[in-house]
């Protein structure tokens, strides 16, 4: 997974030292409520090692999962995803939809500043750049606040859909420039 950066931003792989934030990220209900199809926070730091190294054993040259942190000082802010998105079936686990989905969390402390539309809008160049026809973003009816987030990033919304994660979800399609 290649790092990557914008102005503000570098978008890099998770390490050992990152367990505190992400523990600290994902044991908030503010953060956590909108993610999976039943919300829950983390409860100990050991969900936040299995975590990382499920995020870090992902080996693709497109896709993955990054610690988004500000270049200046290197403060932890978020996550960033491009990954495989499962489709819906009665099927354990979910297989893959054959379709990209970006996604992000960012800590409470940091939203409002325009950090999840700058690191969003890097790694869907970097998915576009890398050949990706298409990129899909899906949200719950009531995130609004990622749903902005997709619209700054030039996607389009699609309206409703169930063909992802057994769920009904907002669906928003990023379609790769013309050259």
């Amino acid at each position: 997974m290649h790092p990557l950066d914008t102005d503000r931003l570098q978008l890099r792989a998770w390490s050992d030292e990152d367990i505190g934030f992400v523990f600290d990220m994902y044991s908030r209900w503010e953060v956590q409520r909108f993610i999976g199809l039943v919300p829950r926070v983390m409860a100990d730091r050991g969900e936040a090692e299995a975590v990382i190294a499920r995020w870090r054993s992902l080996d693709d040259p497109v896709c993955g999962v990054w610690a988004v942190q500000r270049r200046a000082d290197g403060h932890l802010l978020g996550t960033l995803l491009l990954k495989p998105i499962p489709a819906s079936s009665d099927r354990t686990p979910l297989p893959p939809s054959g379709d990209i989905e970006i996604g992000w969390h960012f800590h409470p402390d940091v939203w409002g500043h325009g950090y999840a539309t700058e690191a969003a809008s890097r790694a869907l160049k970097h998915a576009f750049d890398s050949g990706l026809p298409e990129v899909v973003a899906v949200t719950k009816e009531a995130n609004t606040a990622s749903q902005a987030v997709a619209g700054r990033i030039g996607m389009t919304h699609q309206g409703k859909t169930t063909r992802y994660y057994n769920a009904t979800c907002e669906l928003f399609v990023a379609t790769r420039p013309a050259s």
